[in-house]
């Protein structure tokens, strides 16, 4: 898979955050930074479970995290 149709606003969240690294993320979430890099590159995306708790994570809904761009 070269790309996903689904954005994501996790950069920004995590800099909304106070800087949050992607490893902080990762630790949070329960998945390993490359996971993280992935998803804020797009080449990834995220089972439904994990955006619910990348989601958790900030303190938002999943729409505020992901978005479809079909």
């Amino acid at each position: 898979m070269t790309g996903t149709v689904l954005a994501n606003h996790i950069r920004r969240l995590r800099f909304e955050r106070g800087e949050m690294t992607q490893e902080a993320l990762a630790r949070e979430a329960g998945v390993t930074r490359q996971t993280i890099i992935a998803l804020e590159s797009g080449k990834y995306a995220p089972s439904l479970e994990l955006a619910f708790r990348i989601a958790h994570v900030f303190g938002v809904g999943v729409q505020d995290v992901f978005e479809w761009r079909g």
